[in-house]
């Protein structure tokens, strides 16, 4: 199962890739910005309830969707980039075991504890 879902994330974030294809960038932007999300993890300097928090904001599907969406409504590429480096990021995290964060600390994830073999 845990193959399936791994290679369900990895089709995700082909889709992120493609969706980024679409907009007039160059490459270098997707490599650059991929990581960006990560920044969120510095919630984790004010405790584990606020890192979870900042954390589980950045790496939300849904809310990359919704910013995404609000891109494309207002006919704004730089709001539809930052929704597909979210979306994209939040594929990559998930395909490599990075799941959202409970408030317990940063290894305990909805996709199991990173780390635990």
């Amino acid at each position: 199962m845990k193959s399936i879902i791994k290679l369900e994330e990895f089709a995700l974030f082909l889709f992120g890739i493609y969706l980024f294809t679409q907009l007039d960038y160059a490459w270098w932007w997707f490599l650059v910005l991929i990581l960006a999300p990560d920044f969120s993890m510095i919630g984790y300097l004010f405790g584990n309830k606020s890192g979870a928090f900042l954390y589980n904001l950045a790496h939300h599907r849904g809310i990359a969707i919704g910013i995404y969406l609000l891109g494309i409504y207002f006919s704004n590429n730089l709001i539809q980039l930052t929704g597909i480096i979210l979306f994209a990021h939040s594929s990559m995290d998930r395909m490599l075991g990075y799941g959202l964060k409970y408030e317990s600390g940063f290894k305990f994830t909805h996709l199991g504890e990173i780390g635990k073999n």
